[in-house]
């Protein structure tokens, strides 16, 4: 009989819970992780409530680092007892769409998704990496578990964002929400040169983060109307990028409302919940005469870039770790879990350990 392993799971909607299953075995291309540890991300949250259809029992999760536990026959950088990260999306690299550079929509429309989406997530003791050579990475020894969970999808979507952004060195960017996403997305921003950030949130605690990581200005969009305070913090231009991190129709639209003729929007929201739509306000997008460019985005996968953001955490030029909130041993995971669905407590990003 297979050996058996423990993971967090869908259970139907809004219903997670701790299911057993067999350790799986790894194809030859393929990759065995032992878990040490996970981080909890609000997509796993909006999956449980339905807006992506898996099965029941399907494995939840895609933020996990371990411990190379098998390899198949054909990897050859990595052997067992590596210390190893991965990152939420696992594309082959030799479909066409990952040819065209496309990665993160391997095989078609978010095919990259693999966790969860198409297989058991990694929110378990053990979990199955696709196409190792091209998806694992080394994690440096000078960093820790967690700093190296950041890079698995939080740093990599929130560097999309602002790279997709545009931003000029020495330009102007607003970015929607001081969610984890949008916290990594100021990061990226800072990293990428923006004169002036500006950031919309409305928790205490995460606008003081978003200072932390870059933010030269915080609006508070339960003041006032935040697009005209963006406005008059740019002396009525609007700004040079925006950067939606929500997933919410109406800082969709603020987004195109902030920004300048001739500036990009950059969508990493995680557009789903209730059947929305997405509406473009007409007089600000120059009734499609603006210049205006939308750009959208899903968490860019690969070694090259894990090793990438790996490389800014090591050289110390990023430490994403005061989004860690909450810590939980596994034990303790559909508690982490619920928490993140309510948001309970403040929290941002709860670390799980194995």
């Amino acid at each position: 009989m297979a050996e058996t392993m423990k993971m967090l799971a869908f259970l139907g909607i809004e219903k997670v819970g701790v299911i057993e299953k067999p350790i799986p075995e790894p194809g030859p291309r393929d990759a065995i992780i032992r878990t040490t540890s996970s981080l909890v991300c609000t997509s796993d949250v909006h999956t449980v409530k339905g807006v992506i259809e898996i099965p029941e029992e399907r494995g939840l999760g895609h933020e996990s680092v371990g411990i190379v536990h098998r390899v198949g026959s054909d990897v050859e950088r990595f052997k067992e007892g590596d210390r190893v990260a991965v990152n939420a999306i696992t594309p082959c690299g030799r479909c066409d769409y990952c040819q065209r550079g496309f990665t993160s929509q391997c095989g078609g429309m978010l095919g990259g998704y693999k966790f969860t989406g198409q297989k058991d997530g990694n929110m378990a003791e053990y979990f199955h990496v696709n196409d190792a050579d091209f998806n694992l990475v080394h994690i440096p020894d000078s960093l820790s578990d967690e700093q190296a969970l950041y890079a698995t999808d939080m740093l990599s979507t929130g560097f999309a964002g602002a790279e997709n952004a545009d931003i000029p060195i020495g330009g102007t960017v607003t970015v929607f929400a001081q969610g984890p996403v949008g916290l990594s997305a100021t990061i990226g921003a800072r990293l990428l040169g923006a004169g002036l950030i500006i950031t919309v949130e409305s928790k205490p605690d995460r606008a003081e983060l978003s200072r932390k990581f870059g933010a030269d200005e915080v609006v508070d969009p339960t003041q006032g109307d935040p697009v005209q305070k963006i406005l008059d913090l740019t002396d009525g231009e609007g700004v040079d990028s925006a950067i939606e991190s929500l997933g919410m129709p109406e800082t969709f639209e603020n987004c195109i409302r902030a920004t300048k003729p001739g500036g990009t929007i950059s969508n990493i929201g995680y557009h789903g919940e209730g059947g929305m739509t997405l509406s473009i306000p007409l007089p600000e997008f120059g009734y499609g005469m603006s210049d205006k460019k939308v750009q959208t985005a899903l968490c860019p996968g690969g070694r090259e870039r894990m090793n990438r953001i790996l490389r800014l955490m090591e050289i110390g030029k990023v430490d994403p770790t005061p989004m860690t909130t909450h810590r939980f041993p596994f034990s303790e995971v559909e508690r982490a879990f619920q928490m993140m669905a309510t948001k309970e407590d403040n929290i941002i990003k709860p670390l799980i350990t194995y």
